[in-house]
């Protein structure tokens, strides 16, 4: 099958008391952990993508920060096979609070269905690069553990 399309994504890191923040997800019947973020609409830049994003899943404010890396390789979507995905992440700091619950534990979902969301924070000392379903996600969480980046 013939390549047809960019999807671009964008996702956000957010390390608080040295825990980071990860969305657990059912999507096309299947369990997935990734960063928070999602697809780039036409017309819209990657930092306002973020910030909409953002208040989409979390229905928070938040300050779009430092760059921490684009895809660099091709990834085919793991959802459509005429998408190649870029992903573009960065460092995100809330402005607000949000009001969606936190949970504790890996997919602990309200109601178990697809399109379910659930969000936890990973103590920085235990973050695994295998906690992560995409290999760009598990790229990132690379570079996270290389950098030490526990604040």
């Amino acid at each position: 099958m013939k390549l047809q399309s960019f999807n671009i994504r964008v996702y956000g890191i957010y390390i608080n008391e040295g825990k980071i923040l990860v969305s657990d997800e059912i999507q096309h019947g299947r369990h997935l952990t990734k960063f928070p973020g999602g697809g780039m609409e036409l017309g819209e830049g990657t930092r306002d993508c973020l910030i909409r994003e953002w208040k989409e899943e979390l229905n928070q404010n938040i300050e779009v920060g430092e760059h921490i890396y684009t895809t660099d390789y091709f990834q085919l979507s793991a959802f459509n096979p005429v998408h190649q995905i870029v992903s573009i992440y960065y460092y995100v700091l809330p402005l607000t609070e949000s009001p969606v619950r936190i949970a504790e534990k890996p997919f602990d979902f309200i109601v178990e269905k697809e399109g379910a969301e659930s969000f936890r924070n990973i103590p920085m000392t235990l973050l695994k690069i295998e906690d992560f379903t995409f290999p760009i996600d598990q790229v990132v969480a690379k570079i996270l553990l290389k950098k030490r980046t526990f604040n």
